[in-house]
């Protein structure tokens, strides 16, 4: 056993300094044991000696030589870090400078209240209020506010804290409340009386997302996890009844398909959605009728994906069954289903309705059209209203809109110079109300800063967005570092958005650049398509093509462009240092997933079946094995040289695994020809997120970035 005396003994050895690093000697780092392991697949024999990193006993995680590799290689971490211990800490104090100790929410009205959560100076998690609504002059929280859940005290005496559920029932008695203290993402729903401040005895562990509370608050529905971490059922507790005797609301069978459950705008129904990445069904309970068999509005079909919202006599459906930009129709309260669908809203190449939200007397749809995000509001008896923003590019989402019978519409917008902004759109005045602000009391002048968009033509002449934010008077000369993001996958749009930790590298010259790959949805469901599954090389090689046009125009220089990604976005940085590992100068993966075969094939794990709508089947797929094979960063890794590389791993984290970083980190070690670092750092008490304080991942964001201007000679003060 070679992993169980590395922690206690780190050896002097050869300089392991990146292009920047000025160090002559450097810890020797951990080598993990080579142990025999293989499979046969599709008549293909797989080797991986680090297979015995993945503990036999997942999800408990108790192998001492995995532990022993795991602390040792974070040990190395530490050891390698420390010459640069006092740039994390300048790193850190400026970006938490930038954060409003006291920041509040802006106050959301339901019911007979305000509710707003809130920090106390150098508090790690929020307090959550509330105050009668009568009682409310506008000009913030009164002074005797109720507090109905103090998340620093329930966090007090736990390494990691994630609060999930906060519902409260619709009389204004009761909260339900959800807390994970390990990252798992396993939640233990309880429930308070907020007159008393008591805690009910009813206690429901396994759990996730929100509860819905039936009519009178005498029960909730909640969701159930089964050993694999999927939510499974629907199950409705009565208050002060046994768990164990709650009824079976909903069951999903299909492994690949995750349950959900909502309360529709109206509050009449209660909406059960299940499905994976591509395919979606959806069940309806009358909340008249709680126990009620839920009733299938549309019954699943592959690659159909629709949701139900309901608004006084009728249904409002978003679908795809028409065209992948999906439209959105109504239906009927008594009779939702598909044949009684009528078109609200047509489908449209070039607008993609991403979302939207529905009132009494007016729905809100969010879309997007040449990859910028636009509002329009539907009215009973108007024609379609878009609203005015300021900024293009931007990001647009709904904000908290709780109250079914509003007038205002809460909008939340950002850009790459513009701070997180709250607005309120006011239907009677056309009024665009700013309600909050991000402010940054240690200064932000967003003139200072100027923004881009190009369009770069790539390999196989298709044109990708490339999203680009730099302080004024930054050089094209071609010696700039360069930060370069990416993710592309499962139709997630990596939008435009402000970012108080990027200033750091932006005032120290660095430009900042989104690559919108193929594989996100920023141009349209066909953008998604058009990089998963069978082409799922196209993400990769977006990626690359965007990083040569920068090149190409002067942005940045071969050698000086820092590549990071998280999930996903590290499969694709994994890709993308194998493909051209000469471009980069550093690279960062956080939580990589880039195991990607062995994961495929691996049916115990939480996520695989729900994963191969979005990847293939390799098991049962000679193609899908073949080609996932071909580009699988831990697969594809080849004796050569690799840029400064810092890899992420979360212990506890249910959705990519610790052993796949870990594995990727042990194999590279043995075929990297270079003296760069190579260093990973695993959360020993977290999961998917890292560290859960707004402070203690803000320390994580500073060892990212000390890492990254060391590895590209730009650890100096901002100028």
């Amino acid at each position: 056993m070679a992993a169980a005396p590395l922690a206690a003994g780190l050896l002097l050895g050869c300089d392991a300094g990146g292009p920047g690093a000025q160090v002559s000697e450097s810890p020797t780092p951990p080598e993990a044991d080579r142990r025999p392991w293989s499979q046969t697949v599709h008549g293909v024999t797989l080797e991986d000696p680090y297979h015995w990193l993945k503990d036999d006993s997942y999800p408990q995680i108790d192998d001492a030589d995995v532990l022993a590799y795991l602390k040792a290689e974070n040990a190395y971490f530490d050891a390698v870090m420390a010459p640069r211990a006092d740039l994390v800490e300048t790193l850190f104090q400026e970006i938490k400078a930038r954060q409003q100790e006291d920041d509040a929410g802006v106050p959301v009205k339901e019911g007979a209240y305000y509710y707003q959560w809130r920090f106390e100076p150098g508090g790690e998690y929020p307090i959550w209020s509330r105050w009668q609504a009568a009682d409310d002059a506008g000009e913030g929280p009164p002074a005797d506010a109720q507090v109905i859940l103090d998340e620093p005290a329930l966090a007090r005496t736990a390494d990691y804290f994630h609060l999930g559920a906060l519902s409260v029932s619709h009389g204004g008695g009761l909260l339900a409340y959800s807390t994970d203290t390990s990252g798992e993402e396993r939640f233990t729903l309880r429930v308070k009386d907020l007159a008393t401040g008591e805690l009910l005895p009813d206690i429901i562990e396994n759990t996730q997302d929100d509860p819905v509370w039936v009519t009178d608050d005498s029960a909730f529905f909640y969701t159930v996890l089964d050993e694999q971490w999927r939510p499974y059922q629907v199950r409705l507790h009565t208050l002060g009844a046994p768990v164990a005797d709650d009824p079976v609301i909903y069951e999903e069978q299909d492994r690949g398909f995750f349950v959900g459950v909502s309360l529709a705008a109206s509050k009449r129904f209660v909406v059960i959605t299940t499905g994976d990445h591509v395919t979606s069904e959806v069940r309806l309970v009358p909340m008249e009728e709680p126990r009620r068999a839920p009733t299938v509005v549309a019954p699943r079909r592959a690659e159909h994906e629709y949701s139900v919202d309901h608004q006084g006599d009728r249904f409002v459906i978003r679908t795809n069954d028409t065209h992948k930009n999906t439209r959105l129709v109504t239906a009927p309260t008594d009779d939702p289903s598909p044949a009684s669908w009528r078109a609200l809203v047509p489908a449209s190449d070039e607008r993609y309705l991403l979302n939207y939200s529905v009132f009494r007397d007016f729905i809100a749809v969010k879309e997007r059209i040449g990859g910028v995000d636009g509002i329009r509001l539907l009215g009973p008896d108007a024609p379609p209203a878009s609203i005015e923003f300021p900024e293009s590019p931007r990001a647009l989402h709904f904000g908290d809109n709780a109250e079914f019978n509003a007038r205002t519409l809460r909008i939340e917008y950002t850009s790459l110079v513009t701070p997180d902004t709250v607005f309120d759109y006011h239907l009677d005045t056309g009024e665009l109300r700013p309600r909050k602000v991000r402010r940054i009391p240690s200064g932000y002048d967003r003139t200072a800063y100027e923004t881009e968009r190009l369009v770069v033509t790539g390999r196989d002449g298709t044109g990708v967005p490339v999203s680009i934010v730099r302080k004024r008077g930054v050089p094209r000369d071609g010696a700039t570092p360069l930060y370069l993001y990416g993710y592309g996958a499962y139709g997630s749009a990596t939008m435009p958005t402000f970012s108080t930790t990027r200033l750091s590298l932006l005032d120290r010259g660095f430009v900042f650049a989104i690559a919108h790959v193929r594989g996100g949805d920023e141009l349209g469901y066909h953008w998604y398509e058009a990089g998963k599954k069978e082409a799922r090389n196209n993400t990769f090689n977006d990626f690359v093509d965007v990083a040569r046009h920068l090149i190409a125009a002067k942005y940045t220089g071969k050698g000086r462009i820092a590549i990071v990604g998280g999930s996903a976005g590290g499969e694709l940085v994994g890709a993308a240092v194998n493909q051209a590992p000469q471009l980069w100068g550093a690279a960062v993966a956080h939580v990589p997933f880039v195991d990607v075969l062995n994961t495929m094939m691996d049916t115990s794990l939480p996520l695989t079946p729900l994963e191969w709508p979005e990847w293939g089947n390799p098991i049962e797929d000679k193609a899908a094995f073949d080609l996932i094979r071909s580009y699988s960063p831990y697969d594809q890794l080849k004796a050569g040289r690799y840029p400064p590389m810092l890899v992420t791993a979360g212990l506890n984290d249910p959705r990519v695994t610790y052993w796949e970083p870990a594995k990727y980190v042990a194999k590279l070690r043995t075929l990297k020809q270079d003296d760069n670092p190579l260093l990973l750092k695993t959360n020993m008490g977290a999961g998917h997120g890292g560290k859960s304080g707004r402070f203690d991942s803000l320390r994580e964001v500073a060892e990212e970035y000390a890492f990254l201007l060391w590895a590209l000679g730009a650890d100096q003060p901002p100028g």
